[in-house]
């Protein structure tokens, strides 16, 4: 999802290398952040002015159930990038999330103390810890909930409502209890481009603007494709689907971009307008189907 995004963007201007163990698509290259020996190599036979890290596993149900590689992906994967990063002495870009916070208040700026609770949470936050602690040029860009990628790569909340409106479903269950702050794969590229060109290093939320519940989401999605008379958006706690999402969500992950506005490096837009954006992609693929 963001990998398409950040090689779009960067590649316009750059030569990049973007390096996945899932060759998927024909700019890509293998490479493996959980295997040091096989990054460094990759890394280093680029010779590359900056290293940007977006490899993680980010199915929280997926964490849960396989420990041992979340750890070895989103822990030790991050700290081989950064320490590779390190040797070259090259800024480098770890994304973090909104996850690492457990939830007690509702918004949460850049400053605030994390609390992560699920094993994604907590093997991110050691990946971001590494990265603050070891590096010099180092940016930890927090990201919240992702959408971006369209009907063939995204692989979160926007893409799981789709399928089942694909599937011919006429009502839909969302949470109304969980918050955050929605966050597109574009403008985030465009944001990673614009710290860069700063040299501000340091650690820094990166949300679109303005927040919401899964809900109000949802909601807007259906408006958008044009469904909301055909469709029908029901309200359910978490609770609804503990079976299916059984790793532990904070209530709130809504993000602040405090150091973003402060520094004049704010390129987010609202929320509403990326998702009406980014709507069209599914209003087209919608129009195929029929």
């Amino acid at each position: 999802m963001l990998g398409a995004a950040v090689y779009n963007v960067f590649s316009g201007f750059a030569s990049v290398l973007a390096t996945d163990i899932a060759l998927n698509e024909t700019w890509l290259s293998y490479a493996d952040v959980r295997d040091y020996h096989d990054i460094n190599r990759s890394i280093r036979e680029f010779a590359p002015d900056v290293v940007i890290n977006l490899a993680a596993i980010t199915d929280m149900e997926q964490c849960e159930r396989d420990q041992g590689n979340a750890w070895h992906t989103n822990a030790l994967g991050a700290e081989n990038v950064a320490l590779v990063a390190g040797a070259l002495d090259v800024p480098h870009v770890y994304i973090s999330t909104a996850g690492i916070f457990g939830g007690e208040k509702e918004f949460f700026h850049d400053f605030d103390l994390p609390n992560p609770l699920s094993i994604y949470a907590k093997s991110k936050y050691a990946g971001e810890m590494f990265v603050k602690q070891q590096l010099r040029r180092h940016f930890v860009v927090r990201a919240g909930w992702m959408m971006g990628g369209g009907p063939r790569k995204d692989k979160k909340f926007i893409a799981k409502l789709y399928r089942q409106i694909a599937a011919g479903k006429t009502e839909l269950a969302v949470v109304d209890d969980k918050l955050g702050t929605p966050t597109y794969t574009v403008d985030f590229a465009s944001g990673l481009h614009s710290l860069l060109l700063s040299d501000l290093y340091g650690t820094y939320n990166q949300v679109c603007s303005g927040s919401c519940s899964r809900f109000d989401v949802a909601v807007r999605f259906v408006d958008l494709l044009g469904l909301a008379s055909s469709i029908r958006v029901n309200k359910v706690s978490s609770d609804y689907f503990k079976d299916e999402y059984f790793a532990v969500r904070p209530a709130s992950e809504k993000l602040v971009n405090m150091k973003l506005e402060a520094r004049r490096l704010m390129v987010m837009r609202d929320w509403e307008q990326c998702l009406a954006e980014y709507a069209q992609e599914y209003v087209a693929d919608l129009a195929q189907r029929r």
